[in-house]
């Protein structure tokens, strides 16, 4: 059929009463860029050879929510976009010359391992020889080959490579079999997939001959190991697997009502257990079965019996009669029905389990509760009535709140098989891309009238946008099915664009080696010239010896042949100037790492039973190195866990709590934190029974559980039971129902009695708030209909859910209007301080408003996370009017975002505040130490995270990367400009008197110095996009070098991948990412090494991840012990090595100056072989295994010996020289004390026998060569244990038991004999002595020079450990030991005691005391006039021109006020934050660059309506009943006063 254009009058919305706000995000005006491979890749797969259409690309110029971002992304990425068809034949038009497709799809199969099992032996090779040592071994093999180069032994020559490769590539097999594992279980997990089902754009796929052979061959290998394992299974055992048969069987749905809002399901998990399972329950009706047929009338498009709809969309009577509507009620809108009502279908189709990998573009799939979804999927229908189905997004933004997403309204009634037979449509769609948050689609039918099958048809399309598509990786959550269509499969998926291509990394130090290795060539490469040059010249005379004695040489003497035959002999007499067998050592160096990581117990994490676990095992030296750390936040520094701590009502604080962020800010004051912080919580303790005794005396809540109590204030319950008067007790009741009321929260009741109660909710903070109210006595039971059912301390109310105005990063605010049981109309609203503030009603509440701001600053500043809760009460006709307006805004196919911002913003105005919550993302264990520590260390964290700037803030503070002393530049360009970008980074670089100049970028890749710590740096994901551009990316890296510490948020996958290559590139350091869900994946594989956290979010990142931990603060031991020690060992061993070989390599050389460089060997051939394989090969092992400068303690405690690893100084090319030298040295005393000892005399046994020939002189160089070279590792070893000195002793006299064994056989030749005849001559033991000490002398000088007159850092540790400096670490089990300047420092339990007493901070006025909202809290003594701060990002500015001087001298005020209480009543935690802001509130009022809460509360607000009026609400009896009441805490727990 024809497609006609899209026009606007076909569009249909819905004019719901909830706005489905949370998924969406501030618009741009680009798409976030994808990497640029992906593009390419993603360019040869396209969905049309036709340009995209209007219809996706443009909505009549007007592009739905969220679509300025996609349309802008598929023109940016030049996407051609798809048309899908449905029950459709292909037009000619998507059909090729020669009739087929046009359109071909990525498969949904994924690989992240980088192997097959064909192409494993030929892409290993490949990978493996991209080792330069190992082509120019393979050479040398080939070399060897021919005789005519003097090789004795061609085939033991190549024995060395074959090893090497060969355990190379079992390590690699090992690693990579483990991702394939990986994959396995995600290509064949199950999936309900619509089977007997023509799909037209998949059918006539042909699968290439390349494809054929690996699914030959996997079903060859498959069926060979099958056929083993039956083997060993008994007869009787033997028949199908569980698998085997689920795959073959349909999934028949069982007839059932909805019993709840999450009805049991078994998962496919489950059915290994429990395969006896026939059914699951899923939905009213089954679908029908092979061979079966439903009655055409049975259900109509709507999915409701024996009836059928009017074209005019109204149900008629049951006699077919025109249905009587209410006049007074609008008519319903239609949205028409994909279903043809008269279309003709075998009637086959059903829903069969099948494997993800089967999953193809234009198949129906049906997913139930729980389940992954397995590919890009637009929802057709849900369970749910309205089409509203719930997913968690964790691995895709690393959230694990849920996100609402709704079926597509002209498709709601396909809810079985043979409605998807009976249903034509087509969908446009935009092309793939990589932006999480924008989709632009269209799906077009031809509506049918039911009553006329003659009638002709109507084109109808609705659009589909973000909210209708279910993204692979998200599962189904709270749901009992969703049903839909696949639109993106396999790599054209978002969530596999944006992880990337799984990289293939190699350590530095390995790069840095084929330097190395080249120098060496070069030397090897003038070796054997010199060696060609002189032989052929000898050969070439005739008045010498060999004229008369020899018969010719190879080349016939001829100078010029005889050279290059030469020259090439020598390649193999010097090969080991270039060691292979240095590449063996490493990798077995590597995995011996490896498992001590993995071995390590105290990066074991017990709660989820996971150590630390290496998954690629070469690059352990640069965890050694890492000088940025990019971090996520949500999971990976956070538990992801909100608590609700505090709150304040009607002017009232309460609450107990002591947090990170209080500790850290005690912490910089002196105080004794571990003292203060135990006797705090040995004070919530004892708050706490009395709280919970408080609530069973006024109500027996069944629904608390005790150890889910989060919110510790006797005094509210107190308040609430009417202690403070009748006022307090309505506004505490007012505040916790407003909790109750105004949220999206799901309920899901646990069975038992009383029935365990718990909140999924779209936002975590949500959550606490709902179950806070549910501990204190207002639980939430869940909704009716379109009711919520609240128990109110013992007693059910039912509350009209009128509208749901949902939270979204621009509004920053959430409202609920609501329908009280006493026929009210009540709108509550909870968002940021800013926005409620600038709502309030003008000339209200004065006093509250000022008391309640001074609350939320203090919470903030203990870096909770705040919001303030405020109310309205609307008339019924202001409502009424309103509705129309809203329902008119929801209706609007074109800006309906906007219009419904503008009539959302027109009722939310004139509030009454009533408090403010405070709620803490609990950190995880540890965090703010490791940080600290890291940061000693001279490594920088930056956070890259997809959470709102407010919060990135908060929890910045709270783990100790944020602090008061910093100056806090908030970087957001308002009108998204490049030059408003760049003139924003010019300024702030001219803070620091830079300008962005190449020649300050090579200055900064130099320096490796901490930046100061007076400046840090939050971006969020609009303005990254902007300074990620190539003309500006250098201005801004340089900004950030000169930050402490750097925030970006409502970052995307990608952009998190492009800031670590900015600094990866740009800076030339190493980095490492650390992330725990599928949107850290692209950052994961970026960074040179990236650390998966194996937490609550899932295990892509772990997959896709270098090294897993369990949690954060194992990354210190990871890096700071492990990684250092992998660095300074491997690279001492690399510099040992090199020394070694050409100490014995250059000892041959010398020897060819008196044999006319004739490559002749001085050594036995066995030497040869075993110099590098017995004799020196286990001591430089041990010492890159088991060597030690100091313990992992000291390593902890002293974490800026780390700071050699950031600059690199363990491995220099400086070093490498200075080590070649010293071989040469060495190489020279070696065969010249021996030359000088035979040249002027011989030496002869007691038989006569001389052993001044080569083969015995032989033994004189090797042994003392194998000698100085062990002894020379010892001497470069810092741990000399028994194990070290006995590996040692037994590798040097390996050489003597060697020439004995071996001379003492005739096998040997004219080797025999030669032990007893050397090691009985005195001349060997006394040149053996003197050459030792003369070839080791320098060595040992140099050394002590450099350690007594030149100390380094780890030498001063190592001597201050000697003289008992870190004894104490004996006896301290801490994760991470405390240094030893803090155990030597004095108690400071005196400060702490001092930090109670009131302080000498000048005071102010009451009126003039300035007090900060808690949005700009946290960065209040800042003093940076560029900062942007605040909830909605506003420059706030305090002008003393407006309000004059805010500090007075001296140390109190002119009327001797002492500094302020809390209240009346004694609140421990309370007085500590304001103990702590007194400290520091001089500061505060010494800034002018901030609003205060003061000033917030006189500017009145721009969005109140002007003329209303209504009462104040008053605080005098309030204060009076405090003042008046007894106090709530005894006299034990009262704070001291003193």
């Amino acid at each position: 059929m024809a497609i006609p254009p899209y026009q606007e009058d076909s569009e249909v919305s819905n004019p719901i009463k909830r706005i489905r706000w949370a998924t969406h995000r501030a618009k741009g005006p680009k798409a976030d860029r994808k990497r640029q491979s992906l593009i390419d890749r993603l360019h040869k797969r396209t969905g049309s050879g036709e340009k995209k259409r209007d219809s996706t690309t443009k909505e009549n110029d007007t592009p739905e929510s969220g679509d300025n971002e996609s349309i802008e992304a598929s023109s940016e990425e030049q996407d051609t976009g798809r048309r899908i068809f449905f029950n459709i034949p292909l037009p000619a038009e998507e059909r090729d010359e020669e009739g087929h497709p046009r359109a071909h799809y990525a498969r949904n199969k994924i690989r992240t391992a980088k192997y097959t099992p064909l192409s494993f032996i030929p892409k290993n090779l490949w990978f493996q020889f991209h080792n330069i040592a190992n082509v120019y071994f393979l050479f040398i093999i080939i070399l060897g080959i021919f005789s005519i180069f003097g090789s004795t032994n061609p085939a033991l020559n190549a024995v060395p490579l074959i090893v090497i490769i060969t355990i190379t590539a079992t390590k690699d097999a090992v690693e990579d079999w483990r991702r394939t594992v990986l994959d396995n279980e995600l290509n064949n997990a199950p999936v309900h997939r619509l089977v007997d089902f023509n799909n037209v754009n998949t059918a006539e796929d042909r699968v290439s001959l390349w494809r054929r052979a690996k699914k030959a061959s996997t079903r060859g290998i498959t069926w060979i190991w099958r056929s083993w394992q039956s083997k060993k299974v008994p007869k009787g055992e033997k028949g199908k697997s569980w698998q085997e048969r689920a795959m073959d069987e349909s999934r028949p749905s069982i007839e059932t009502r909805r019993a709840s809002v999450l009805s049991h399901r078994f998962s496919h998990l489950s059915v290994q257990s429990e395969p006896e399972v026939e059914g699951i329950q899923m939905t009213p009706v089954p679908s029908p079965l092979p061979g079966q047929k439903a009655p055409d009338d049975a259900f109509d498009t709507e999915g409701h019996p024996n009836t059928h709809v009017t074209f005019e969309g109204i149900r008629p009577g049951p006699n077919g009669e025109a249905a009587i509507v209410d006049p007074k009620q609008p008519p319903k809108k239609f949205y028409g029905s994909i279903i043809d009502p008269f279309k003709s279908t075998p009637g086959i189709s059903r829903f069969k389990k099948d494997y993800w990998k089967n999953v193809q573009v234009g198949d129906f799939i049906r997913l139930y509760n729980d389940e992954e979804i397995p590919a890009d999927v637009v929802v057709l229908s849900t369970s749910e009535s309205d089409g509203a189905c719930y997913v968690e997004t964790k691995n895709l933004d690393g959230e694990t709140n849920l996100k609402v997403r709704q079926a597509l309204h002209c498709s709601r009634g396909v809810k079985h098989a043979r409605h998807c037979e009976r249903s034509e449509f087509v969908i446009e769609s935009e092309g793939p891309h990589s932006n999480l948050y924008a989709y632009s689609g269209v799906i077009r039918w031809t509506q049918r009238n039911p009553n006329d099958p003659d009638a002709p048809g109507t084109d109808m399309a609705e659009p589909i946008t973000i909210n209708n598509l279910l993204l692979r990786g998200t599962n189904l959550r709270n749901t009992e099915w969703a049903l839909g269509v696949v639109i993106f499969t396999g790599e054209e998926t978002k969530i596999m664009i944006n992880s990337g291509i799984t990289p293939s990394k190699r350590a530095k130090i390995s790069k840095d080696l084929n330097w190395n290795v080249v120098y060496n060539f070069i030397i090897l490469f003038f070796m054997c010239l010199v060696s060609g040059i002189v032989q052929g010249t000898f050969w070439s005379k005739d008045d010498t010896s060999h004229s008369l004695f020899e018969y010719g040489s190879y080349g016939n003497n001829i100078a010029s042949l005889d050279g290059f035959i030469t020259f090439w002999s020598g390649v193999i007499l010097f090969q080991n100037l270039v060691p292979i067998s240095l590449y063996i050592t490493l990798e077995i160096i590597r995995t011996a790492q490896a498992i001590f990581i993995y071995s390590d117990v105290l990066m074991y994490y017990e709660k989820i039973d996971y150590p630390c676990t290496p998954k690629s095992w070469n690059i352990s030296d640069d965890v050694g190195q890492i000088e940025y750390i990019f971090s996520d936040k949500t999971g990976t520094l956070t538990q992801n866990v909100m608590e609700f701590k505090k709150a304040t009502v009607n002017g009232v604080p309460y609450g107990e709590a002591y947090t990170e962020a209080q500790a850290g800010m005690q912490r910089r004051q002196g105080i004794n934190v571990e003292e203060e912080g135990a006797r705090a919580r040995a004070q919530i303790a004892r708050d706490r029974v009395r709280m919970l005794e408080g609530i069973r005396r006024m109500h027996n809540n069944p629904y608390l559980k005790d150890d889910d109590l989060t919110f510790v204030a006797p005094d509210y319950i107190a308040d609430l039971a009417g202690e403070s008067g009748e006022e307090q007790r309505i506004a505490n009741e007012q505040f916790m129902l407003a909790l109750a009321l105004c949220h999206t929260v799901i309920t899901e009741r646990t069975p038992g009695d009383p029935p365990k109660i718990e909140f999924k909710a779209q936002s975590p903070d949500e959550a606490a708030l709902v179950a806070t109210a549910r501990d204190v006595g207002f639980t939430v039971l869940g909704r009716s209909g379109d009711s919520i059912i609240v128990n109110v301390l013992g007693n059910e109310q039912e509350y009209g859910v009128l509208n749901t105005l949902e939270f979204n990063s621009t509004r920053k605010r959430m409202s609920a209007i609501m329908r009280m049981p006493d026929g009210r109309i009540m709108l509550y609203c909870k968002g940021a301080d800013s926005i409620i503030y600038s709502r309030l009603k003008k000339g209200e509440q004065p006093e509250l408003r000022r008391s309640t701001a001074e609350h939320l600053e203090m919470f903030a500043r203990e870096g909770l996370r705040t919001l303030c809760i405020a109310q309205r009460q609307l008339s019924e006709e202001e409502y009424q009017e309103w509705e129309k307006a809203h329902d008119a805004a929801a209706s609007a196919v074109t800006n309906r975002e906007e219009k419904l911002e503008e009539v959302a913003d027109s009722i939310e105005r004139d509030l009454m505040l009533l408090g403010g919550t405070a709620i803490e993302d609990r950190l995880q264990d540890g965090v703010p130490d490791a940080i600290s520590l890291l940061g000693k260390a001279g490594i920088k964290l930056w956070v890259l995270t997809g959470d709102k700037v407010e919060t990135a803030i908060n929890i910045g503070f709270s783990c100790n990367l944020l602090d008061n002393d910093m100056d806090l530049i908030v970087f957001k360009v308002e009108d998204e400009s490049m030059v408003t970008a760049e003139a924003e980074l010019d300024k702030h670089l001219a803070t620091f008197g830079m300008t962005g100049s190449d020649a300050e970028l090579a200055a900064a890749q130099t320096n490796h110095e901490p930046p100061a710590p007076t400046h840090a740096i939050v971006i969020d994901g609009d303005s990254l996009k902007l300074v990620l551009d190539d003309s500006i990316k250098q201005k801004f890296l340089l900004l950030c070098k000169q930050c402490r510490s750097v925030l970006c948020c409502r970052v995307s996958p990608s952009q998190k991948a492009a800031v670590v290559q900015m600094v990866k590139t740009g800076l030339d350091c190493l980095t490492l990412a650390v992330g725990d869900g599928a949107n850290d994946v692209a950052m994961i594989q970026e960074a040179h090494v990236g650390v998966g956290i194996a937490g609550e979010e899932g295990r892509q990142a772990v997959m896709s991840s270098d090294y897993a931990i369990g949690q954060f603060r194992f990354l210190t031991r990871l890096i700071l012990v492990h990684g250092r020690w992998s660095y300074r060992r491997l690279a001492e061993t690399i510099a040992n090595f090199f020394y070694k070989n050409l100490v014995w390599t250059f000892s041959l050389f010398w020897y060819q100056i008196y044999d006319n460089f004739d490559c002749e060997y001085i050594f036995d051939y066995t030497y040869i072989i075993l110099f590098n394989l017995a004799f020196t090969s286990l001591p430089v092992i041990l010492m890159g295994v088991l060597d030690q400068d100091v313990d992992d303690k000291v390593s902890l405690a002293v974490p800026q010996l780390y700071r050699r690893g950031i600059e690199r100084k363990e491995w220099t090319q400086p070093k490498f020289w200075m080590y070649m030298a010293d071989g040469l040295y060495q190489s020279i005393i070696t065969f010249f004390m021996v030359y000088l000892l035979f040249s002027p005399a011989t030496f002869n046994t007691e038989t006569g026998l001389g052993i001044n020939d080569t083969k015995r002189m032989g033994v004189y160089l090797a042994t003392i060569a194998v000698l100085v070279a062990n002894l020379y590792i010892l001497f470069n070893t810092y741990r000399w244990d028994w194990l070290m000195l006995l590996i040692v002793a037994i590798s040097t006299l390996l050489v003597w038991f060697w020439t004995g064994v071996y001379t003492s056989t005739t096998a040997s030749t004219q080797f025999y004999k030669a032990a007893p005849q050397v090691y009985g001559s005195l001349s060997f033991w006394a040149l053996l002595l003197v050459a030792m000490v003369m070839c080791l002398l320098p060595r040992f000088t140099v050394k002590a020079a450099q350690k007594i007159f030149f100390p380094r850092d780890v030498d001063i540790i190592r001597e201050q450990i000697r003289l008992g400096k870190f004894d104490y670490l004996k006896e301290t089990d801490a994760f991470i030991p405390p240094p030893p300047e803090k155990v030597a420092s004095v108690s400071s339990s005196d400060i702490s005691k001092l930090a109670k007493q009131p302080t000498n901070a000048p005071t102010l006025d009451e009126d003039m005391r300035p007090i900060y909202p808690p949005s700009v809290a946290p960065t209040a003594t800042t003093h940076n006039p560029r900062s942007q701060n605040g909830s909605n990002s506003t420059d706030y500015t305090l002008r003393r021109s407006m309000d004059g001087p805010l500090s007075v001298d001296g140390p109190l005020s002119g009327d001797g006020h002492p500094p302020r209480m809390s209240l009346d009543r004694p609140r421990p935690s309370f007085d500590r934050a304001r103990v702590s802001m007194d400290r520091v509130r001089p500061s505060f009022e010494a800034s002018n660059d901030f609003t205060s809460a003061a000033l917030l509360t006189r500017i009145e607000s721009s969005h109140s309506q002007p003329g209303r009026t209504g009462h104040t609400r008053q605080l005098s009896r309030l204060r009076h009943a405090l003042s008046s009441r007894r106090g709530t805490v005894s006299n034990d727990d009262k704070p001291d006063s003193t």
